[in-house]
């Protein structure tokens, strides 16, 4: 069995990695090649926590496995990063313990591979302006990931505290893009992409301030009640998602699904898109909205790269049970 640590999965783990793996398990998802289990995720009870498994089997990775851990709120007066998660990697031919990943750096690394999958599949060729809310832990990675994709030329932001967002116009510096914090409804106006990435339980965005040719990848929205955009914008925009079971119940489109003004068919897979069964964007004005609730088989995806790379590496410990 392989031991790999939260550190060296940030040493042999990189954007691009983490990138390739999620859009080749979206794509696998979308073909039928891999499917969730149902998702556990309960309050224990203790230290305002929430706790529970996220597990899957990608029969073309042949990753089997469950992600454990949850979210500690007062992990941050610790020194601690308030998520929490270990992944567990299993042999698909025996149903041995192949593999205990740390899950923290990976959780951050892919659920920003997932936005910026959906910006390289959705978002206009011409985007110049990145708008970010939200400045959390996440905010960085999402930003950093989401960069890459388009020829941004300016990163507009906005959070429900500004003095926060210091350290986001650090990365914006450090990857070379001008910096300005605004007000929500300036960023939407001049914005070509939007990444929400905030812990949100009523709409920080509405319809009316959206302009025509946007993209939104909604981050933030990972269980029952919580909300990022108002319902109104989530019906008038075309959707995909991760995974749209999870999205209809817990992601960002359960508002809208609740209110009766959308449909399940009205989702897409955005593994579809990957894998050209979908044409994705149609115009230049079409508003198109990505909900990314997270899914096991992303920690999974993500989980096998590194238990490979530290391997391959000579970075992994090696233990028997």
């Amino acid at each position: 069995m392989l031991i790999v640590t939260e550190q060296t999965c940030r040493e042999v783990v990189g954007r691009a990695d983490a990138f390739d793996a999620v859009e080749k398990v979206f794509a696998a998802m979308a073909r039928g090649d891999a499917y969730n289990f149902p998702v556990i995720r309960e309050a224990i009870g203790h230290a305002d926590a929430l706790y529970g498994f996220k597990s899957g089997f990608d029969r073309s990775g042949l990753a089997l496995g469950v992600k454990s851990g949850g979210y500690w709120p007062g992990n941050m007066e610790k020194g601690l990063t308030n998520h929490q998660s270990t992944v567990f990697l299993f042999d698909p031919d025996t149903g041995r313990l192949a593999a205990l990943v740390g899950g923290n750096y990976l959780t951050a690394v892919r659920t920003a591979a997932s936005s910026a999958v959906s910006i390289a599949q959705l978002a206009r060729k011409d985007a110049k302006v990145l708008g970010m809310v939200g400045a959390g832990h996440q905010a960085g990675f999402q930003l950093r990931a989401a960069a890459e994709q388009r020829n941004f030329e300016k990163v507009v932001a906005w959070n429900r505290h500004p003095e926060k967002l210091s350290k986001l116009e650090q990365v914006a510096n450090d990857i070379g893009l001008p910096f300005e914090a605004v007000e929500r409804e300036e960023l939407c106006a001049r914005a070509d992409v939007i990444v929400t990435i905030a812990s949100a339980f009523e709409p920080l965005l509405e319809r009316d301030w959206i302009q025509p040719g946007t993209h939104i990848a909604c981050m933030g929205t990972d269980t029952k009640g919580k909300q990022e955009v108002s319902a109104d914008l989530v019906a008038n925009a075309t959707l995909f998602t991760d995974e749209i079971a999870q999205s209809i119940s817990i992601g960002e489109t359960q508002h809208a699904i609740a209110a009766g003004s959308i449909s399940e068919a009205d989702i897409t897979a955005i593994g579809e898109v990957i894998n050209g069964t979908h044409p994705g964007r149609s115009s230049e004005d079409e508003i198109t909205l990505f909900d990314g609730t997270g899914v096991g088989l992303q920690d999974l995806a993500v989980a096998s790269v590194a238990a490979k790379l530290a391997q391959a590496q000579g970075k992994a410990q090696v233990v028997e049970l």
